[in-house]
């Protein structure tokens, strides 16, 4: 089988225009970048207002290994399939990737065999910048804070209202960070303004130095407004409501306040646009906002979503990680703020995951796998079915029909397929069929695709999961139980103090975006399965009041990976002859 990135390369790609004509959207309709991609205009969404939804899928996935299970794979392939096997007008709406994983651990995002968005290479290096410009302007954002700051140390109340700033920022209240589209552990705590620690007179700057972090790009606030927007005003407003700080009397500092929102939404103006481009077989496929649902809400834009949907018959989209967190997220987050009800969901299971979920040998990036993974073992994996079972019934506990796609590794065995199929079918599953898309492309995926046509067409009692005016804890403790199985919740006194801070405000009917690992459906990657009597520790509360949600941080999850010992860096290369990529995978 050759390399995704020799697959990509050896595809004979169409022009983008001609994509855009498959589903209806015109040359005045876009801004091309270069031939093969575009970024769609807003106002088609008046322009083809009156035309009928199309269904609305969601793929998601039992818990995963380290390497991943297949699910961008699975969306590309189940719409490759709903096109050229089922001749549904079908596209798929996925998040643009981060290069902090694309250089790191996880490689490209575009799918993978012959199940994938190309050209890869263009997919996963830079795309059309919207990640850049989102780092940009969450940068200058905190670059005018910290600026304010040190004129503040230098400046009486009457000077500084004189300038127009009436309040003094908390310096122990600064709740903006910076940020970088990089895997860099060293950059988690940080120490700045070392060189303004002293004032003229030599005092101690009360201001600075101060303690600070970095995030990784794809968890910035502004990321989430872009996922979660309706519209440049819909986002001009969310970048202005976000708070920044916390003024001595403890009242919020919005971006508004800080007088930044402007030029943040000026650098943002064309971020808001999706991406077009095509899968393999020729389906259009909107990029947009980015990933990470352990620690952002990892869904594609609200925006792709709704242009997608008055442009096919079926739109297939993504969300992070395993149901628990990008599909919780996308119920609970995105269908809220968008007001768009989910038809369906199809959640990803591979062999090899339940076997790790059964007690399996722990699952190496670039080790060879064990044994037990590479030969038949239906007492491990019948073991590790209750991983499958807990997805399953997350999502169903939201009302939307699930198709459970057993995505096929080459290790794989007959009775293995049959097993999952079965305990699939008896766990409230409408489907579970095995995909072969990977290898054979949308041909490989025809029986999943009619099945999700069939699950599609069933009522959808959908439903979220708490109200907004739950109190933030009662809403952290229902996630907690009834997605993750936990039998409590514990916080630290800053957590609690944060929550307290919060609501006091009038943040307190903001819903939820938790932070946790994606490798158990507990706080601790260790716990495999379906685990219970585990309780959830809290220890940090976030918000993110202009995306609209809190952010509880979960046991020792950070907002900045770090990259691994050998990262897929090592092997991306350039033929300087010829300009071709190599080693991306």
């Amino acid at each position: 089988m050759p390399s995704d990135i020799d697959i990509s390369q050896a595809a004979s790609p169409k022009p983008i225009l001609e994509i855009a004509e498959t589903i209806g959207l015109t040359e005045d309709d876009l801004d091309l970048y270069g031939r093969l991609k575009a970024k769609v205009h807003l106002d088609v969404l008046d322009k083809y207002a009156d035309q009928p939804r199309g269904k609305y899928i969601d793929v998601t996935a039992i818990t995963p290994t380290p390497l991943g299970e297949g699910k961008t794979t699975t969306t590309v392939g189940l719409t490759q399939a709903l096109g050229t096997s089922l001749g549904k007008r079908a596209v798929c709406a996925i998040r643009q990737p981060s290069m902090g994983p694309t250089f790191n651990l996880k490689g490209g995002a575009a799918g993978g065999g012959y199940s994938q968005v190309i050209p890869m290479e263009e997919f996963n290096l830079h795309l059309t910048g919207d990640i850049h410009a989102i780092g940009l302007a969450n940068n200058l954002i905190a670059a005018t804070l910290d600026t304010r700051m040190y004129h503040e140390s230098r400046q009486s109340d009457e000077g500084l209202v004189k300038r127009g700033i009436e309040r003094r920022l908390n310096v122990g209240e600064v709740l903006w960070r910076r940020v970088l589209d990089v895997t860099d552990r060293s950059l988690r705590n940080v120490e700045i303004g070392l060189a303004d620690g002293k004032l003229r007179d030599g005092s101690p700057n009360p201001y600075f130095p101060r303690r600070t972090g970095f995030d990784i790009t794809v968890a910035s606030e502004l990321m989430a407004i872009l996922a979660l927007t309706t519209s440049l005003q819909d986002m001009r407003e969310r970048i202005g409501r976000a708070v920044c700080a916390v003024d001595t009397d403890g009242n919020p500092i919005t971006i508004e306040d800080l007088g930044a929102a402007g030029a943040a939404t000026v650098l943002m103006r064309e971020s808001i646009m999706p991406t077009l481009m095509q899968t393999l077989e020729g389906q259009a496929a909107f990029i947009h906002a980015g990933p990470f649902a352990n620690i952002a809400t990892g869904n594609s834009s609200i925006i792709a979503d709704q242009i997608a949907l008055r442009m096919a018959d079926y739109v297939i989209t993504e969300s992070g990680f395993g149901s628990d967190i990008g599909m919780e997220k996308f119920f609970n987050l995105k269908c809220r703020a968008s007001g768009l009800v989910p038809d369906a969901v199809v959640l990803v299971a591979t062999v090899r995951a339940l076997k790790m979920h059964g007690g399996g040998p722990d699952v190496i990036p670039g080790q060879p796998l064990a044994d037990p993974y590479v030969n038949e073992d239906l007492g491990l994996l019948e073991a590790g079915l209750p991983n499958l079972g807990a997805h399953i019934r997350i999502a169903r506990a939201f009302g939307v029909p699930v198709v459970v796609a057993i995505n096929a590794f080459t290790p794989d065995t007959q009775a293995e397929w049959d097993m999952i199929r079965e305990y699939a079918l008896a766990e409230g599953a409408e489907a579970a069929v095995v995909t072969t898309h990977w290898a054979d492309g949308g041909p490989g995926g025809a029986a999943l695709a009619e099945a999700v046509v069939a699950a599609a067409e069933k009522d959808s009692q959908f439903e979220f999961l708490y109200p907004l005016e739950m109190p933030i804890r009662e809403k952290i403790e229902t996630i907690a139980t009834q997605v993750y199985g936990a039998q409590g919740v514990t916080y630290t006194d800053e957590a609690a103090d944060q929550i307290a801070r919060f609501e006091g405000m009038g943040y307190g009917e903001l819903p939820i975006c938790m932070a946790k690992t994606h490798l158990s459906l507990s706080h601790d990657p260790s716990l495999k399965g379906a685990p219970t009597g585990f309780t959830i520790p809290v220890r940090e509360v976030r918000m993110s009041a202009g995306a609209g949600f809190v952010i509880p941080l979960l046991g020792t999850i950070s907002t900045m990976p770090g990259m691994i010992t050998r990262p897929a860096l090592f092997d991306i290369d350039i033929d300087p002859e010829t300009g071709q990529i190599t080693g991306m995978f």
